[in-house]
């Protein structure tokens, strides 16, 4: 599958919304995660390691959210039901997440498409990328801080499924922790006022 083949992958395109993040503010927040450039040597390694796994790691993250209403809820139609087409969607731009934080080059486009991300979890934008009439306006705050939890202890495993030294693997996986932690933050952008931010 390419990018482009994504439906509603916008990075680099004119769609996407200006992050209102200063390129010093930004440099702040890499350094107060503590994201150096050993984290981008293993999130390279990591992005080789996850590249023919991704569905697998797609599966362990959907069956987590099917096994928590609370969180299916935010997939779900005006029904309330679980809406097909837009698990689908999302699991596509899911996968290519995977690549792009192993790939991120962290510079203004990266930084653009984080805030898209955000408001497409608010209720600015939330369902109008896959045209959805959904049960939820938005996904609340939250979640979407808590997220981190497991989207970071499930990736270990499949970090260490190549052959890797522990320290190695170590090294994977406290770079995919600093590059999600990075990301969450800047998706809780929409999220509050910018003088509290």
């Amino acid at each position: 599958m390419t990018q482009s083949s994504i439906p509603g992958y916008t990075f680099g395109t004119p769609h996407v919304s200006a992050s209102p993040i200063t390129d010093a503010d930004f440099a702040l927040l890499k350094q107060t995660v503590l994201l150096g450039d050993d984290d981008l040597r293993y999130l390279r390694m990591a992005g080789e390691v996850l590249g023919d796994q991704i569905e697998a790691v797609l599966d362990v993250w959907y069956g987590f959210v099917g096994a928590n209403p609370h969180l299916l809820h935010y997939f779900s139609g005006a029904d309330g039901q679980p809406n097909p087409r837009y698990l689908s969607g999302v699991r596509q731009r899911f996968g290519q997440w995977i690549r792009d934080t192993c790939a991120a080059r962290y510079d203004r486009a990266w930084l653009d498409y984080q805030h898209e991300i955000g408001l497409r979890h608010t209720s600015a934008k939330k369902n109008r990328t896959d045209g959805v009439t959904s049960a939820a306006p938005h996904i609340h705050l939250r979640y979407l801080i808590a997220f981190i939890v497991p989207i970071t202890a499930t990736i270990k495993p499949f970090l260490a499924r190549k052959g890797h030294t522990a320290a190695d693997v170590e090294g994977m996986h406290a770079a995919w922790f600093k590059a999600v932690t990075l990301q969450v933050t800047l998706w809780s952008v929409p999220y509050v006022a910018p003088s509290a931010f």
